[in-house]
């Protein structure tokens, strides 16, 4: 496979929707109803932990659930990786695989090549859709202590 570079910037590459983003636009703390809130969104603090990812390293999504002081899944970080596309500062997502080493996000680039063609630019070796030597470059934030249990309301 003949490997392009693109001149476009690496972070800032997603595709984006307005009928794939989700309610709340995740990089500036507006809540579904367009309030704003003091309180980090999970968006932000996912983004934050991603930027985090150094060159040529990769994480899993569950990495970035498990390093986030909120109570997220793997599932709610591959959910804000998709809107990453419109973040401010642009976000590497590139850099987050599958637990298994699987450029299972790589249906949101604009092209189905260019998530591996990030990696290779950043010597991530990448074969059939798969980071080769995960276990060695996988980069992960450190846990997070004391997550913030949700506030559920009780209906009568």
């Amino acid at each position: 496979m003949k490997m392009v570079k693109h001149k476009m910037s690496a972070m800032a590459v997603m595709k984006t929707s307005s009928a794939n983003r989700p309610p709340s636009h995740p990089g500036n703390g507006a809540t579904k109803t367009g309030a704003t809130t003091s309180k980090e969104s999970f968006f932000t603090e996912v983004f934050r932990l991603v930027r985090q990812v150094p060159k040529g390293r990769v994480t899993s999504y569950g990495d970035i659930a498990n390093g986030a002081q909120a109570r997220i899944t793997a599932r709610m970080v591959g959910w804000a990786m998709h809107a990453a596309g419109t973040a401010k500062p642009p976000v590497p997502a590139h850099r987050v695989v599958n637990s298994s080493g699987v450029l299972s996000g790589k249906q949101a680039f604009p092209t189905p090549t260019l998530m591996e063609e990030l990696l290779a630019q950043e010597g991530v070796t990448v074969k059939n859709n798969k980071v080769q030597h995960f276990a060695k470059i996988r980069w992960a934030p450190p846990p997070a202590k004391n997550k913030a249990m949700p506030v559920i309301k009780h209906l009568k």
